[in-house]
């Protein structure tokens, strides 16, 4: 079993732009998962904006990021990230969720999502959000 945490960033509609700029910089691989390609289309024009992505480098870097949609609050200087943990191991992120959830306040809860085998996102009593998921590859 592994944990392990990444930066995840949240934007509006520039989380492609910020993920090459960032391939860009430190290299590696940016892989962007669409609205559009979960068939979570919500608003139209957001349907090409990303659901999930992370740029992964040969060297280490770690960085993932979103464009939080428009029925959402949102504000680049309140929610710019969340710590994501991540593993690949039911049990663990399970037994990591229930401790990290006491005196939390559950934004989406631990459970099965159409790009993971658990997800879920809490904020703890510190005001840190959390995304917590068990890794999935992605097959485009």
């Amino acid at each position: 079993m592994s944990v392990t945490t990444t930066t995840h960033l949240n934007f509006r509609g520039d989380a492609r732009a910020a993920l090459d700029h960032y391939r860009s910089v430190f290299g590696g691989r940016v892989t962007a998962v669409t609205y559009q390609d979960v068939g979570e289309v919500r608003v139209e024009e957001e349907a090409d904006r990303v659901v999930w992505g992370e740029v992964t480098g040969e060297n280490g870097f770690h960085v993932m990021a979103y464009d939080v949609p428009s029925s959402q609050p949102w504000d680049q200087g309140s929610n710019p990230f969340y710590v994501s943990v991540r593993g690949d191991d039911t049990d663990e992120i399970s037994a990591l969720w229930q401790k990290l959830a006491q005196g939390s306040t559950v934004v989406h809860p631990l459970a099965p999502s159409q790009w993971a085998p658990l997800y879920g996102m809490l904020t703890d009593r510190f005001g840190v959000t959390w995304v917590l998921d068990v890794a999935a590859p992605y097959h485009g």
